[in-house]
């Protein structure tokens, strides 16, 4: 059974003095590799952002993770920390360009394993499109963006200007929750990771939905959301109720929210069966996708793992465990040459392929 894990972070070796040439910044992203054989820290400016493993920024570590794991394809995409959209277009384009640069250089060690997506300066829309276009006509797979803009969410002109731009191009978008809420309240026990991210990517779901912006956007758009969508698929009953019952929370939307889950995909990335089925029965198996947020701490430590052991049916594993995954990313090329290895490694010089290859080899393509 083919494996592709979509949610996966890297963040290339970039330096401070490279970080300062690039953003102007003594506050911009950089990566701290000094810290151990197998350690290192995201960095911002001086300040220690996270810690992290090699696997972050090492494409033979990671490559060895995914044998031990028995992932076959993982897609990549910069962490949210390397997004630039605080700084002026022009600096934030020469920045993208450096990092998607770096990104496809680490993809490329294993092409077969390694699919990347692109980062783009989302603050100008002409710059955005530009790099897009540049980055999906040198084999990225699509573009990871932040789920909003200061005070503008997804459906503001310019961002489903290039929402549009995306699916004329044929670019998945993976939208992952980032500049998250601050003060005293969310400043203890990882509070805005725990409980700002799902709020943040619940907040983009609803708010494409109730202004009307699906039914602007291409139905082609290919749009996936981070951490299960949220809280989004298990406060959706509240939003319906809300839609029948009051006229200003319809005001911009002819059909309740529950009408639209069929206009976008999540990841897995819940860590607990009871919550991945409900996410499987309110989205529909075809638009759950695994994700496991590696190589992070909070990331799911056994790939996989949970949607083998949340009771779902063979095909609603099968499916989530990469046959989604393969069709929403454009992947068939990478699985049939994963495929083609396997097989090969598994031939019988004598007989040919081995029957499990030959099973594996028509599975991967179901």
């Amino acid at each position: 059974m083919t494996v592709v894990d979509i949610h996966a972070h890297v963040f290339p070796e970039i330096g401070r003095a490279e970080s300062r040439g690039l953003t102007g910044s003594d506050e911009g992203p950089w990566l701290r590799t000094s810290d151990g054989p197998d350690a290192g820290m995201m960095m911002a400016g001086a300040h220690e952002y996270r810690p992290v493993r090699r696997t972050l920024w090492d494409p033979a570590a990671r490559v060895a993770d995914l044998d031990r794991l028995g992932v076959d394809v993982q897609v990549l995409s910069s962490t949210p920390l390397m997004f630039g959209y605080a700084l002026p277009a022009d600096r934030a384009t020469d920045w993208c360009r450096t990092v998607n640069d770096r990104i496809q250089e680490y993809s490329s060690y294993a092409p077969d394993r390694l699919a990347p997506l692109c980062q783009v300066p989302l603050q100008d829309t002409g710059a955005a499109c530009a790099v897009l276009s540049e980055a999906m006509g040198r084999g990225f797979r699509g573009v990871h963006i932040g789920n909003h803009l200061g005070d503008r969410d997804l459906d503001h002109g310019a961002l489903l200007e290039f929402l549009a731009h995306c699916a004329d191009e044929g670019a998945a978008v993976l939208v992952h929750p980032w500049d998250l809420p601050t003060g005293p309240r969310f400043s203890r026990y990882m509070l805005a990771w725990l409980a700002g991210m799902a709020g943040e990517t619940h907040l983009t779901i609803l708010t494409l939905i109730l202004s009307g912006a699906f039914e602007r956007l291409p139905a082609s758009l290919r749009l996936l959301f981070a951490h299960g969508g949220g809280s989004f698929p298990y406060l959706l009953g509240r939003a319906d109720n809300a839609w029948h019952r009051r006229d200003l929370v319809r005001a911009d939307s002819p059909r309740p929210p529950s009408a639209y889950t069929d206009r976008f995909s999540v990841d897995s990335a819940v860590f607990d069966p009871g919550a991945l089925r409900l996410l499987v029965d309110v989205m529909g198996a075809e638009r759950v996708l695994l994700g496991s947020d590696h190589p992070f701490p909070l990331g799911e430590e056994e790939i996989g793992r949970l949607v083998r052991e949340s009771g779902l049916t063979e095909d609603e594993e099968r499916a989530l465990l990469g046959g989604n995954a393969v069709r929403f990313f454009g992947l068939e090329d990478l699985v049939a040459r994963r495929t083609d290895a396997r097989t090969d490694a598994r031939t019988d010089p004598r007989t040919g392929p081995r029957t499990e290859a030959r099973d594996e080899a028509k599975e991967a393509v179901r």
